[in-house]
């Protein structure tokens, strides 16, 4: 999802009933796939291959799992590619495409965790069971990633042809000269990665590769894992005899952590090796059916009180320093003392957050406001192009204070004009700024880019600077792509404090919620690192170390030169404003990859602090990490390398004798559309344009999902009696479905929707 002034493009926004014709769509869509003649030894087909409309959620038409598609333009093209059937001649041709959901042969899912970050591994073979052997068609790979999921690369192996993704720098992909269409690679969902692989012939074993990083969740001194592995039913093969292989291998390394247990999984996992600190996990089994949940897996970490410790990594890369990570984890003990808190909500009510975005922000407030004691204090300020206050001076967080406060957001409308964040940010700031005995925080909320953010930035950090101890800590939170999520993160790094941000409308209220929680939860403050300010040798990537949460561990990273110091102290002020002090031990992580584990972290931040110093030896170090660790980034682009192979036996081949797989001629290099959020747009902004009303940057890889054969089913749906078609539907035969649709596909293409309208409908059950 990339938001820029180059590619910001003003269309209207339609309002039509989206569920409605995904619902319809992909009906369509298994009815088409019905067209395959699987034989006689075929096991039985679930009568409904999608859920019933009772039991369907908003998104039930999106991957729960790494899913491959036939991307099928020609239904002529559908047919068993082993036992080829009579197919009535269809006419007419799918435009958007229509996908048909390929068959899994096997998959294994490997999973790798390091402290908070999980590396993920799927490994599986798809058949083109759908499409004639003289025939070809493209394939659409779809990942689904869990929580702030990164993708990391695909593989894709033919027999005459691989594929791999790569990342190179902005300047050398000037020089492609191949560019892929929007819809053949990029984010369906912030979530969901695409990639479409071209013409691979009907009755094709794909073999894929994937690879991506996710976080895990923490709370109570438990670290969760949920991998989406949740495939449907109608991705099992049908034959009987075809064996079905499922694996799972979990390696579980907590780091500086000791006493670790493993609390729940969702599948039946053997554990087979165990160290401290570590273990491993397998399950492997022929299988009926594929995996119909998601992998799920926690284990939790003994102590009960704050504890941390150091990870040191050699590395041989371009920098030529090695890395350091320190822990510090809040332990598992709850009811530990948290800070007396001032706390000052800003929140951005300009027209662009009309509709969901604003009423999403108003319940978290609400929410937020309602964990506050009766001994802290808060304010609401709103903001567009001027800022409202709900109180002159800061409330006590007494009962009726807070029931004031929710009613007077909760009336809070949107106001057009300009969005100005400078007024609100120095009111809030001069609200705190004689603040005692407590922490005082500032959350900001907004969704849109303004041009004078690198001001902003230099304002606070030469406020905070000044205030000294106890300095507002800065929490921000951005919704959608216009805007600059580098300022935002920049903000809260400067300001001590948390970035979190909602890139579509229906994680709004669950992420806000969590960073709410995060910030209100403060354990241990104002930390530092006795170390640091006497070592030179030593970068520390965040320039102000944030506060320690009760919802979260704390990750302080950086590189270093020569010998790392043998004793390091960790200092801060505890919610009661006594002094902590905690002598941190030194471990070498010889099996923990930090390049790997922190790379996506390490990137954002990078790009945070060159956006903000402009910096253009700040970008080169970005794109090199981002290249080395297969990261995207700002700074570069991802390509997909095609590679003709062929299988080489040497002079003399003999039976039995090894396949030697070698390269024929230079890959060929393809550019894929930029896939990085960019850095805000100003125009947008601006014209107050509303995050989730344009279409996104890859239209026709979301309509295949949302609109796929609208014109062959969607039009019939809208035009004829569309319950009565659907309840004749349902009741109808294989065969039946099979002619209908292709009556209906020749119809539309010439335009006879009115003659459909009175065939399609009869009342009875054949």
């Amino acid at each position: 999802m990339t938001a820029n002034l180059t590619h910001h493009t003003r269309k209207k926004h339609v309002e039509i009933d989206h569920h409605f014709v995904r619902e319809k769509v992909l009906d369509g869509v298994l009815q088409l796939a019905k067209r395959v003649y699987l034989g006689k030894d075929s096991r039985t087909v679930a009568r409904r291959m999608a859920p019933p409309l009772m039991e369907r959620s908003t998104n039930w038409y999106l991957p729960s799992a790494p899913m491959v598609y036939a991307v099928i333009s020609d239904p002529r093209t559908v047919d068993n590619p082993d036992m080829p059937s009579y197919q009535p001649y269809v006419h007419g041709m799918y435009d958007p495409p229509a996908l048909i959901p390929l068959q899994m042969m096997g998959v294994n899912l490997n999973v790798d965790c390091y402290v908070d970050t999980a590396i993920i591994v799927v490994s599986g073979t798809w058949r083109i069971h759908c499409v004639m052997g003289s025939r070809s068609c493209d394939c659409l790979i779809a990942v689904p990633m869990g929580n702030q999921g990164s993708i990391l690369g695909v593989e894709v192996d033919l027999p005459t042809k691989s594929y791999v993704t790569e990342l190179i720098g902005e300047q050398e992909s000037k020089g492609i000269g191949k560019i892929a269409r929007p819809e053949d690679g990029g984010f369906l969902k912030p979530h969901i990665f695409t990639l479409t692989i071209p013409q691979i012939d009907g009755g094709t074993n794909i073999s894929i590769k994937i690879r991506w990083s996710q976080m895990l969740s923490y709370n109570a001194g438990r670290f969760s894992l949920t991998v989406p592995f949740c495939f449907p039913e109608y991705v099992t093969p049908a034959i009987k005899k075809i064996s079905k292989k499922e694996k799972i291998e979990l390696n579980v390394n907590s780091g500086v952590a000791n006493g670790i247990s493993c609390k729940a999984t969702s599948h039946p996992l053997k554990e087979i090796r165990r160290h401290e600190g570590k273990f491993s996990f397998l399950y492997e089994a022929e299988i009926f059916k594929w995996s119909n949940t998601d992998f799920r897996f926690s284990y939790s970490v003994s102590s009960g009180n704050i504890f941390g410790g150091i990870l040191l990594q050699s590395l041989y890369d371009y920098d030529q320093s090695d890395m350091f990570c320190i822990y510090l984890f809040p332990g598992s003990e709850q009811n530990r003392k948290v800070f007396k808190k001032e706390v000052v909500f800003v929140v951005d009510i300009s027209e662009s957050m009309q509709g969901r975005p604003l009423e999403s922000t108003k319940s978290a407030i609400s929410a937020a406001l309602s964990k506050l004691s009766p001994e802290d204090s808060f304010n609401i300020i709103a903001f567009s192009n001027e800022a409202f206050q709900f109180s002159t001076s800061m409330e006590l967080a007494s009962k009726d204070a807070i029931e004031r406060a929710t009613a007077w957001i909760s009336m809070k409308y949107t106001v057009g004009g300009s969005t100005n964040l400078f007024i609100p940010l120095e009111k809030a700031a001069d609200m705190l700024s004689n603040t005692r005995g407590s922490i005082p925080m500032i959350f900001l909320v907004t969704d849109g880019s303004v041009e004078d953010e690198r001001n902003i930035c230099h304002w606070m950090q030469k406020r905070l600077t000044n205030q000294g101890v106890l300095c507002p800590s800065i929490h921000t939170f951005g919704i959608g792509s216009f805007c600059n999520h580098y300022f935002l993160r920049m903000l809260a790094m400067i300001g001590r404090g948390e970035y979190g941000a909602a890139f579509d409308l229906d994680s709004i209220e669950v992420q806000m919620n969590k960073l709410f929680s995060k910030g209100l939860s403060t354990v241990l403050a104002n930390i530092t690192i006795d170390a640091f300010d006497d070592c030179e040798e030593i970068e520390v990537y965040s320039s102000r170390i944030p506060d320690l949460s009760l919802e979260s561990p704390l990750t302080i990273y950086g590189r270093y030169q020569g010998s790392f110091p043998d004793n390091l102290k960790v200092k801060g002020i505890l919610g009661d404003l006594s002094s902590f002090t905690m002598d941190l031990k030194i471990r070498r992580a010889k099996d923990i990859p930090l390049d790997s584990v922190l790379a996506r972290r390490q990137i954002d931040l990078l790009t945070a602090q060159a956006w903000f110093s402009e910096n253009k030896r700040l970008e080169e170090k970005v794109a090199k990490l981002s290249i080395q660790t297969c990261n995207i980034s700002e700074y570069t682009r991802m390509t997909l390398l095609e590679k003709n192979i062929m299988k080489h036996f040497g002079a003399w081949k003999k039976k039995g004798d090894p396949q030697k797989i070698v390269e024929s001629g230079p890959p060929e290099m393809i550019l894929l559309q930029r896939l990085s959020v960019g850095f805000g747009d100003q125009i947008a902004t601006a014209e107050n344009i509303r995050p989730g009303s344009q279409e996104p940057e890859l239209p026709e890889v979301a309509k295949i999902f949302i609109k796929t054969t609208s014109n062959y089913f969607g039009g019939i749906c809208n035009r004829c009696c569309c319950m009565g078609c659907i309840r004749c539907c349902s009741k109808m035969n294989n065969q039946c479905a099979t002619t209908l649709t292709q009556l209906c596909t020749a119809l539309a293409c010439i335009g006879c929707l009115h003659c459909c309208s009175e065939s399609c409908c009869p009342n009875q059950d054949d």
